[in-house]
């Protein structure tokens, strides 16, 4: 099963985070002491795959402590939703649901340690529906009574029955409550029928019919919630995701005294530290295919002083073998941790050499600007920290954490920014076993154009955690900006990636802009459609000329050029190319490129780039289908954004605040999964004007 979102309630800090979208990877970013951590422990508690007991005096919200002591069964502190995948045929026949009912499942812990399992898609006739669906039943009588060719005996009874059911009809909003009212229901037309009707009768058989068809909504009204069953609580428990929690991650020592390892790794009572020591140590042993004990004793020589004797030769030899075994070993393992590890970590080819000298083991490194062999502890820490949290990660994954969910708090800190954003190209690797959440506030650690998959965490006005994926959200209140802060520095990271790395930047209006515009270049060149000569990244300018010119003037970089914009053919884009082609770009105006002259028609914005139905397909399902759909209105060769703002406003629909970011990340998605070949070729022609564009600019 596959995590899609999930939910914090009355704990610790938190007293309800909203719903949490989950990717593969995703990163919980915030200032310190945002609440990040209260956010990941509680979903490790879900179904730990070891240790996560409730505590009660570090995770109740301490306002609500005496209530939930007194009725823990009460208050739920996490819920979480899967996507069941292959389980779904599974649980659909335990909890005797279709499958499609059986797709989405909700788990719930509360602080007894009970669970509560619901399906989200089970949707038997509800109290709230009753009503129409009993008029729509009676509607259907009424009038099929009314064109019934009734027997000569029966045009009296046809009357009065006709009659009867308009009068049950008129009455149903007012006296239809609950499943009783279908009981009467049917006892009221079951004693309308004659005592001995003709056998012929088709009316007698239509009332028959509207009875069975009372009888039916009764039945699905009735039925019972499959997630209350225990064999289906019990189904769902067994294939739930586990979830490990690392927020120690034990950097390795270079010497390591073999006699401490093997006592610590036998003991259960070691502190924090030491445990992550031991935990890393644990996994480094295994790596290298033997126990710390057994290291230990194939290094050991000959015991003169017990003996009290030379040893013989067959001894000596025997201590040689030993040690030679020992030593091809641990040659054979450096040989692949050299190999592994140089696919992770992209700063620099490092060799680690691996060696025993009696009761002592230690770890060297050498690279290739400093051939000399040194010990790890000597190195930085950021190399120390990535090897541990490589090998524990590495082997852990793939063993008795493999297809688990990896909560990672506040890793990579000691990283350099470069090799942070290594760390990142590390998860979306790990991310192909394990499903990973990390928290980070270092922007490095948020891939520039895998933005979508940050959700920004803040202290709400009433002291409580929150969290959103609208990452242009912002607090009220002056004390609070640094959480401000760490929104704006992962949504400014392209800039710092065009800095850093000589990528060439176009500016654009904003966050939407830079979706749609990342999602195209990867379909492009996947498609073989262009290839740049240097990577292409979308700095989004805040949709103001102010802001537009202050990152234009920081990204003109060493060599003073100037960077290209994107603008759209609105009038506010017009109204900033104007600005701009009288001031920083006067003499530079050609970089000033406009939506319009790649769409067939003015006035366009960056969405008006993207198929005109792949858009209102999306936002029709994003809307949950209302009266009149998006699809069936909208124009062609019009500007897209102004008729989603009218059409949402003729059908009574309230966009959200920055409803176009939402959308722009729920289309590059899908653009993104279809592929360029299900994108017509005047669509990929305008693209590639548009590419080459870019390029034909940024030589200049």
């Amino acid at each position: 099963m596959r995590l899609k979102k999930f939910k914090v309630t009355n704990f610790r800090s938190v007293g309800d985070s909203g719903w949490i979208d989950v990717d593969l990877v995703t990163a919980l970013i915030g200032i310190n002491e945002s609440g990040k951590t209260n956010l990941l422990v509680p979903l490790w508690k879900l179904n730990p795959a070891r240790e996560g007991d409730i505590q009660p005096t570090s995770d109740y919200p301490k306002k609500k402590f005496g209530e939930i002591r007194e009725n823990p069964s009460e208050f739920r502190f996490i819920t979480a939703e899967f996507e069941t995948d292959t389980m779904r045929t599974k649980l659909a026949k335990v909890a005797e649901i279709s499958e499609e009912e059986a797709e989405i499942v909700q788990v719930s812990r509360s602080y007894d340690g009970s669970y509560d399992v619901k399906f989200p898609n089970f949707n038997p006739c509800s109290t709230e529906s009753l009503v129409e669906d009993v008029q729509r039943v009676l509607g259907n009588l009424k009038s099929e009574i009314a064109s019934i060719n009734a027997l000569k005996k029966e045009e009296n009874w046809k009357l009065e029955l006709g009659s009867q059911v308009s009068k049950l009809l008129d009455d149903v909003v007012s006296t239809c409550e609950d499943a009783n009212y279908i009981v009467n229901l049917e006892q009221t037309l079951n004693a309308a029928i004659p005592i001995d009707p003709p056998k012929t009768s088709k009316l007698v058989r239509r009332v028959r019919q509207t009875v069975d068809e009372l009888q039916t909504l009764y039945e699905e009204l009735t039925l019972p919630d499959p997630g209350k069953c225990e064999d289906v609580v019990e189904t769902v428990l067994e294939v739930l995701p586990k979830f490990v929690y690392y927020s120690n991650y034990g950097n390795l020592d270079s010497e390591i005294y073999l006699p401490h390892v093997v006592d610590n790794l036998n003991r259960n009572d070691l502190g924090t530290k030491e445990e992550a020591k031991a935990r890393t140590l644990r996994v480094l042993f295994s790596f290298v295919k033997l126990s710390a004990k057994e290291i230990l004793q194939l290094g050991l020589d000959f015991d003169e002083t017990s003996e009290g004797r030379e040893p013989s030769n067959e001894e000596i030899e025997k201590v040689a073998e030993s040690k030679r075994e020992r030593s091809i070993l641990l040659q054979s393992a450096e040989t692949s941790l050299t190999s592994q590890f140089k696919d992770w970590w992209q700063q620099g080819d490092y060799r680690f050499e691996l060696q025993a000298d009696g009761n002592h083991f230690r770890i060297w490194v050498s690279d290739d600007r400093r051939p000399e062999k040194i010990e790890l502890e000597n190195r930085s820490t950021g190399l120390q920290w990535f090897l541990s949290f490589f090998l524990v990660f590495l082997v852990e994954s793939q063993r008795e954490h493999r297809n688990a969910v990896l909560l990672l708090d506040e890793p990579g800190l000691s990283l350099h920014p470069l090799a942070q954003r290594d760390l990142s190209a590390f998860f979306d690797n790990l991310s192909k076993t394990n499903g990973i959440i990390y928290t980070a506030h270092s922007p490095f650690l948020v891939d520039a154009d895998r933005i979508d998959r940050v959700r920004k965490v803040y202290i709400a006005n009433d002291g409580t955690t929150k969290a959103t994926s609208n990452l242009r959200h912002i607090e009220t209140g002056d004390d609070q900006p640094g959480a401000a802060y760490a929104v704006f520095s992962a949504l400014g990271l392209t800039v710092a990636e065009s800095l850093l790395v000589g990528c060439a930047p176009v500016i654009v209006e904003g966050a939407s802009d830079q979706h749609y515009l990342s999602a195209i270049k990867t379909l492009l060149i996947a498609g073989s459609k262009i290839s740049p000569r240097r990577e292409l990244v979308f700095p989004p300018a805040g949709g103001a000329a102010k802001p537009l010119r202050v990152v234009a003037s920081v990204l003109m970089g060493r060599d003073n050029e100037l960077p290209v914009v994107l603008l759209d053919g609105d009038s506010p884009g017009k109204s900033m190319a104007k600005i701009l082609g009288s001031g920083l770009y006067e003499q530079e105006s050609n970089k000033v490129l406009c939506t319009d002259d790649f769409v067939r028609f003015k006035q366009s914005e960056v969405e008006d780039l993207i198929p005109v139905r792949t858009i209102s397909n999306t936002l029709d399902r994003w809307q949950r289908r209302p009266a009149i759909l998006f699809g069936d209105v909208v124009e062609e060769g019009a500007p897209i954004v102004p008729q989603i703002e009218m059409w949402a406003n003729t059908q009574g629909i309230t966009l959200p605040a920055f409803w176009k970011v939402e959308l722009a990340k729920r289309v590059k998605k899908r653009i993104l999964d279809d592929g360029i070949d299900c994108i017509c070729e005047k669509t990929i022609e305008n693209w590639q004007k548009l590419f080459n564009a870019f390029e034909q600019q940024n030589l200049n």
